[in-house]
């Protein structure tokens, strides 16, 4: 019988634990896993995820870099290359407003959730809970 998970708060400690549970048990059976195909379904898992940790990261103001050393600092790590698409993609679904703003001598864009995002994002976040309770008690 395979134990359950501990509750746990954010999706990357959960993902983090079915990966590791995923490789111990197949690891213990004999079975071999194909990195491919792993990391084709890792970022296929992530991907999902990374637009609410985006929005719910810009409930406060914050530009692309700070948005970034805050998702990393919660386990998300993001390229720039991933950002800023995404970004751009967020407010032009009027998901998120944005401001161009000179600080520290630098000018940055500032990106907070629209009132549009502030929906979407309750939303999102009622529907990613209820997935994880499914998961829960699936896995």
């Amino acid at each position: 019988m395979t134990a359950k998970p501990p509750a746990l708060d954010s999706f990357t400690q959960y993902a983090s634990y079915t990966v590791c549970h995923t490789l111990c048990e197949m690891q213990g059976s004999g079975m071999s896993l194909d990195p491919d195909l792993f990391e084709s379904m890792r970022l296929e898992l992530r991907r999902g995820s990374l637009v609410l940790a985006v929005l719910a990261c810009l409930r406060t103001e914050r530009y692309g870099y700070t948005l970034r050393q805050a998702l990393a600092a919660d386990g998300l790590e993001m390229e720039e290359s991933t950002l800023y698409p995404l970004l751009r993609r967020l407010e032009s679904q009027g998901l998120l407003d944005s401001e161009w703003r000179e600080e520290e001598k630098r000018k940055k864009r500032f990106y907070v959730l629209s009132p549009g995002g502030v929906s979407m994002l309750a939303a999102l976040t009622d529907e990613w809970r209820g997935i994880n309770a499914s998961l829960d008690k699936i896995l």
